[in-house]
This record gives C-alpha cells, structure tokens and sequence, in this order.
C-alpha cells in the first residue's frame, strides 16, 4: 500500500515503510510517553493493577492488528492509528476533559480527538524541519475521521490544516482506521470489566446476567470448577474478547464481499463504514456498557475523584488565564505579542493542562494553591 505522502516532503526510509516511520514517530513522541500516567477509569495512583491510557492503546493496537492481518488489510497503517488515537485526551481521563471542555466554552471549547489532532500537527516539537510530527496522509486521515466523516462543526485546527492538506473530510475514513476505532471498543469494553471486577464494584453473581460475558463465565467456570476466580476472570475476558473480534472479522468479510471494493476510494465513499460488528454483537453490547456506566463510571469512588479532578482542572485554569506569567518560560514564550487575543491565550493554557499526567497535575495544582510552600 502506497502513501499519497507528507505534508512536508521527505525521502523515503532505506528499512522502513511510511506507516512504520509513523508508527515509530508516535511512540517516540513526549505525548505517547505520558499516557502511561493518564487516567482510563481510575486515577493513575490508585493502583498499579489498572489500565492507563498507555496499556489502553497498547491493547487497542493489538487487537486492530491482529484483526487487521486476518483482513488483509496495512498492519501498520492500523497499528499506526490505534496507538495514536487517545494521545489528547487529558489527565483524569473524562473528568479532566469535561472540566477543561466546560472552561474552554467561550473560547472555541476542547475535545480530545482535536487535540489529538493539534498534537501531531502542531505541538510536538521533536523535529527541525516542522512543528508536529509530519505523519503520512492516510495516518492523519485514519486519526481526524476514525469515528466517521466530518460533515459539519469542523474543529477550528482541524479546518486549517484540511486547507493546507485536503484530507477529505467529508468522507469515511479507510478500513484501517475504521477497524482502530471498533478496536477501541472492544477493548474499553471488556478491560473495564476486568478492572471493575478487580476493584469490587461487582462480582460474578453481576457479570453472570451480561450477555457475552455470561455465557462465557458460565463455560468457563463448568469447563474448569477449581480455577482460582483471578485466573477465572482473565479466561472469561479473553474469550469475550475473541468472539467480539471473530464477530468483527466475519461481518467485515461479508460486507467487503458484497460491496466488491476495487480501490481504497470505493470504501471511502460507501454509504456507510465497512468495518462492522454485526447487529447482534451490537445487540449484546448495549447493556453491556449500560451495566458499566451504572456499576463504574458512575461509582461513588469514581465520582468522588472526578470531583476532585475537575477542580483542579478548572482552578488551573483560572489561574493561568488570570496570571499567565505563572506559566513556564517555554510557554510564556509562546504568548508574545499576543497578550491581548483572550482565545489564543485560552488554547494554550489548555494545550498546557491537557499535556499533564495525572500526578503533575496534582504537584502543579499543589504548587500554584499550597500555602506550605512558595516554590
């Protein structure tokens, strides 16, 4: 599979294809680095045990390519953007980004797939000939339209790169992205059961009423009565995890075969994504994230660290945004000559609070509100 390019040319790798040089770009890049000290559910320092941003991806990235292999599909193209596609969300993981989306209201507002977006293309600064990270133009396709086309409310980055760079918005993105991004799902799904098991929100007299992971525990525990539960509830997540990606493979075969796509642009402007999981599955996973959002997301524990979260976001914020001399050299820098532009102001303090983990977000809350310490 060839690539329409970069937008800044470069010669081509002697050993590497062009999606191996993305891929090894993102995992070099400072934003991949911090997702292992980013929230997925639980605040990072409630346990080594729990997934993080980082071992989401990983375990993302080998889904899609596992099931991109058994599809024919680019492998590396796949992996490429299953790795990158959390890199913007924020410390404290969906609380972090709902504080932050919440300040950022009156100033063009915040989401992490833009952000993402504004990493790749703007803020990692690793490289002299460009800001960003000049990734090939399927990668940043796969990544800016990984949940579909963009149809309307562009994001403001986004719409200034596309007029540089046409990445055709209006369209699907191709089957790797749109297999990265169902990737995702299977794997939030099942993951957060393993970790909400894990952490007592519920137990197996819950999990024994879900489709899916019923049938399976059921098997399971029939097939091996005496297994320890710890290694009872991996067998059952692995399980679920193969037969949501058999499902995955076997809807896309037949869809592919039905439509007959003779090039990558046939796929792009199907009338709907190729990549599917069939109406079953779909069927089955419903209440299954119906039973997450009641029995996790929404946990007293949850709740209580987002409220916490939240508030450190947004005092963050309010004090930049009122002192922005409190901001680090480096990044004051970028604020010369543009003191007085409130929304230009705005983004990089976001920009600057959505780079934290979670454990230098505390330290920074600490240092700027602590009275213990004036350094």
């Amino acid at each position: 599979m060839e690539s329409r390019g970069r937008l800044v040319p470069e010669p081509p790798s002697a050993t590497r294809t062009e999606f191996q040089r993305d891929r090894d770009r993102i995992i070099h890049s400072g934003a991949f680095r911090k997702l292992r000290n980013k929230t997925q559910v639980f605040i990072e320092n409630e346990g080594d045990y729990y997934r993080t941003r980082l071992t989401h991806s990983l375990e993302v990235a080998q889904i899609a390519r596992s099931a991109a292999r058994a599809l024919g599909l680019n492998e590396d193209l796949t992996e490429t953007i299953a790795l990158a596609h959390d890199l913007g969300h924020t410390c404290f993981g969906h609380a972090g980004e709902a504080a932050l989306a919440e300040a950022m209201k009156p100033y063009g507002g915040f989401n992490h797939n833009e952000q993402t977006f504004r990493i790749l293309t703007q803020l990692e600064h690793r490289y002299i000939q460009f800001d960003g990270l000049n990734l090939t133009w399927e990668t940043l396709e796969g990544i800016v339209k990984h949940n579909g086309p963009l149809l309307d409310k562009i994001p403001a980055s986004v719409a200034a790169f596309n007029d540089r760079y046409d990445l055709e918005l209006h369209s699907f993105a191709g089957p790797e992205a749109q297999l990265a991004a169902l990737a995702d799902d299977i794997a939030y799904n099942t993951h957060d059961i393993d970790d909400g098991y894990r952490a007592g929100f519920f137990d197996f007299a819950d999990i024994q009423d879900l489709p899916l992971f019923g049938p399976v525990l059921a098997e399971v525990r029939q097939q091996y009565p005496l297994a320890p539960m710890d290694r009872v509830v991996h067998e059952v997540v692995r399980q679920v995890i193969g037969r949501m990606v058999t499902d995955l493979i076997d809807t896309t075969r037949a869809v592919l075969d039905s439509l007959r796509p003779q090039f990558a642009a046939d796929i792009r402007h199907a009338n709907e994504a190729v990549v599917r999981i069939s109406p079953a599955m779909q069927d089955n996973i419903k209440p299954l994230r119906e039973f997450l959002t009641t029995r996790m997301y929404r946990h007293s524990r949850v709740n209580r660290a987002c409220v916490k979260a939240e508030r450190i976001v947004k005092d963050i914020f309010a004090c930049l945004m009122d002192k922005p001399g409190c901001l680090p050299e480096d990044w004051q820098a970028t604020l010369q000559g543009c003191e007085g532009n409130a929304t230009f102001k705005a983004r990089v303090v976001a920009d600057y609070i959505a780079g934290m983990t979670d454990r230098f977000a505390i330290q920074e809350h600490r240092r700027l509100f602590s009275t213990e310490t004036l350094v």
